[in-house]
């Protein structure tokens, strides 16, 4: 009896819930469009600065070669001595030099000799001649052809003169010649400097003929000013601040900066390398550079426009396009961009974009453009 009523209990139960009413399902509202982070394309002048390699050349340097066949008699410098302008570096000798000076000056003494005799000569025939013309005044004392061969004579004598003059300069001339080459015996420094090769010792025999592969006796350098080479490449040779102080860093003295000047441009790019040789003069009284040192330097680029930018990471690139997604009228649209320099968080971009423009704060292949999509203001960056 108790199962029987237990029964009819749970069956009135499950009537009760079969007979109540469902409540009607809620309608789902449609999506909007996805909202993405946008950032706006900003113009600013540029200011950056980057670093590049250079190397300090000497200020002036020389190859010291002797200029006649000769011994080296004595040499007072070698690698590492300071020397002076007009200092003695080496002693030469030539014994055939000394033939060739006597020889000289053997021929100049002929020739002034000859130059002598020659304006006796016609001294005594001008002297012949004016009294034949003085006693050419009384008719018939002086027979008329007498008086044309004597002053015939005397402009010969003026020719041989002239002659016998252009001997003796030219004797002269190659006595001077055998000085001068004697003179190169002594080598002297052509300017203030160091010596940083020596490649002969006394009695070595020297000359000029040893070829361009042949080493110099001496090599001199002035080191107590530097040339600061800086390839720059072609992208950022325009509007090179010549005049600018500019920083650099050597690997000999880790830590400390040195500093340097624009002065020199070569105005031409190197079709080889794509860059344009640029000098600073770097002042190293103390002589602590050393001249062939690489450097890092600071180089600093600037433009003469203010330039469009954007945050890095809105720049996207596939296999054929480098792009930004620009937001215009709710809607997406690849913009193509060249990039140039970056700036902190920003890049330098080129392209069909005007200061203002919202792009996506992250640029991506995967939003197609004609996407509709809500903007929301990026954090900006610094």
């Amino acid at each position: 009896m108790k199962m029987h009523r237990r029964a009819i209990v749970a069956l009135a139960f499950i009537a009760f819930g079969c007979g109540r009413s469902q409540p009607p399902s809620q309608a789902k509202e449609p999506a909007g469009p996805p909202s993405i982070e946008v950032s706006r394309v900003v113009q600013q002048p540029v200011n950056v600065t980057l670093s590049m390699p250079g190397q300090l050349d000497p200020y002036e340097t020389v190859a010291v070669f002797p200029k006649v066949v000769s011994f080296v008699k004595s040499i007072a410098v070698d690698r590492g001595s300071r020397v002076r302008s007009g200092e003695v570096l080496a002693v030469l000798e030539a014994p055939e030099l000394a033939a060739q000076r006597a020889e000289a000056q053997s021929k100049l003494q002929a020739a002034n000799a000859q130059l002598a005799a020659t304006r006796a000569r016609a001294d005594a025939d001008v002297s012949t001649y004016d009294k034949l013309k003085t006693a050419s005044a009384t008719p018939g004392a002086v027979a008329g052809n007498d008086l044309t061969a004597a002053q015939k004579t005397v402009e010969a004598d003026r020719s041989q003169v002239t002659a016998a003059e252009q001997n003796v300069e030219a004797a002269r001339q190659a006595l001077q010649s055998v000085s001068d080459m004697e003179a190169y015996l002594r080598i002297t420094a052509p300017f203030d400097g160091v010596i940083t090769e020596r490649n002969v010792h006394p009695g070595a025999l020297v000359g000029p003929n040893g070829g361009p592969q042949a080493p110099p006796m001496l090599r001199l350098m002035k080191n107590d000013r530097l040339r600061l080479v800086v390839p720059v490449p072609e992208a950022y040779v325009a509007d090179v601040p010549r005049g600018a102080a500019v920083k650099f860093t050597v690997p000999s003295f880790p830590g400390r900066v040195f500093a340097a000047t624009i002065a020199r441009i070569a105005e031409a790019v190197d079709v080889k390398t794509r860059t344009m040789a640029v000098e600073l003069d770097v002042a190293n009284r103390d002589g602590r550079l050393a001249a062939g040192t690489f450097c890092q330097v600071e180089w600093p680029v600037r433009r003469s426009a203010p330039s469009l930018f954007v945050p890095s990471a809105s720049v996207a690139s596939t296999t054929g396009r480098t792009f930004v997604v620009r937001i215009a009228n709710g809607k997406t649209e690849w913009v193509d961009v060249k990039t140039g320099l970056t700036s902190g968080p920003l890049v330098e971009v080129f392209g069909d974009l005007r200061a203002g423009d919202e792009v996506a704060a992250r640029g991506t292949d995967e939003m197609r453009p004609g996407t509709e999509v809500r903007g929301r203001e990026a954090k900006p960056v610094a």
